[in-house]
C-alpha cells in the first residue's frame, strides 16, 4: 500500500511527514530547505510509493487567508505541474506549530532544543498527517 506524505510548507524550510506503508502511523521524515524541496520530493517519489500529498493550508480562525496562504497556493500549483499524477489535498494547519512546540515541551526537551524551528516544522507536519489519519478512519 502506498504512503501518504504531508508537507508543512514554508518559505525558508518545509517539514515533511509520511505514513507507514499500511497508512496507520504518521512519522516525521525530515525538514528541508526551500530550494531543496522539489529535488527532495522527486528523489523520494522515485524511491517510495506515495498516493497522496497533504499540504498544510494556513488560515485564520475566521477562515480568512493569512500572509502565507498565497505562497502555499502557488506551491500547490508547482506540485501539480511537477507531479501531475499525484493528488494534492489541503489540510487545516491552524495551531499545529503551537501543538508541536507543546509536544516538545512535554517531551522534556531543553529550551534551546525547543527553539529548533526545523524540528517544530517536522512535528507540525506529523500532527497534520496524524489528524488526517484519525479523521479518515
Amino acid at each position: 500500500m502506498p504512503r501518504i506524505l504531508c508537507i508543512d510548507y514554508g518559505l525558508k524550510r518545509t517539514g515533511i511527514a509520511v505514513t507507514d506503508p499500511l497508512q496507520i502511523i504518521a512519522t516525521g521524515l525530515t525538514t528541508v530547505g526551500h530550494k531543496e524541496l522539489l529535488p527532495f520530493l522527486k528523489d523520494y517519489f522515485a524511491k517510495e510509493q506515495v498516493e497522496l500529498i497533504l499540504i498544510g493550508w494556513p488560515t485564520n480562525w475566521d477562515d480568512s487567508a493569512t500572509h502565507a496562504t498565497a505562497h502555499v497556493e502557488r506551491f500547490i500549483g508547482v506540485l501539480q505541474k511537477q507531479f501531475p499524477q499525484m493528488p494534492v489535498q489541503k489540510v487545516d494547519e491552524r495551531y499545529t506549530s503551537k501543538m508541536a512546540k507543546d509536544a516538545l515541551l512535554e517531551m522534556g526537551l531543553k529550551k534551546t532544543q525547543r527553539r529548533n524551528k526545523a524540528l517544530v516544522d517536522e512535528i507540525a507536519a506529523t500532527i497534520m498527517l496524524q489528524e488526517y489519519l484519525r479523521q479518515k478512519g
